[in-house]
């Protein structure tokens, strides 16, 4: 069951999955009908979930799933992976890799290696005040207030 991301709950549990480059317009609109598709049908044990999604930046897929009435699975935990890599096919883009960083330089968003984001650290080409994207938030509060914030605020900090 497909909600509005408004609306969930603060608790929700957040995905967040990041392009290696910026979706077309046209890529954009069958993402979105895609995903309508999948969550509208997302069940664990037969119970539909009420999940929501949006996309930000064009490039940041990010799924919320009310846990109030129904708790994802192992099953449809692995049913949203199978369809995020199916978008990966689709679309040819990287969106599982976890590995990879990204973060704002001036009005654009930059999408590079951990290795690379250590050197540029290292290089001071970012700093302590660069706005990262802390992927690994894992519910809706977090996400609205710790996933888009500098670097010393972030487990990106460390590198820097």
């Amino acid at each position: 069951m497909i909600a509005s991301f408004s609306e969930l709950p603060d608790s929700a549990r957040i995905w967040v999955y990041q392009s290696n480059r910026n979706f077309a317009e046209e890529e954009l609109k069958e993402i979105s009908d895609l995903l309508v598709q999948f969550l509208t049908q997302w069940t664990a044990h037969g119970a539909a979930l009420q999940a929501a999604f949006e996309i930000r930046y064009n490039r940041f897929i990010v799924i919320g799933l009310d846990q109030s009435n129904a708790s994802a699975s192992g099953c449809s935990i692995d049913a949203s992976v199978h369809f995020i890599q199916s978008l990966e096919k689709r679309f040819g883009v990287e969106l599982m890799d976890r590995m990879n960083v990204s973060f704002k330089q001036g009005d654009y968003i930059t999408y590079k290696s951990m290795a690379d984001f250590k050197k540029m650290a290292k290089a001071k080409a970012i700093s302590k005040n660069t706005i990262v994207f802390n992927n690994l938030v894992a519910n809706k509060q977090e996400y609205l207030e710790h996933w888009e914030v500098p670097a010393s605020e972030s487990w990106h900090g460390r590198f820097i």
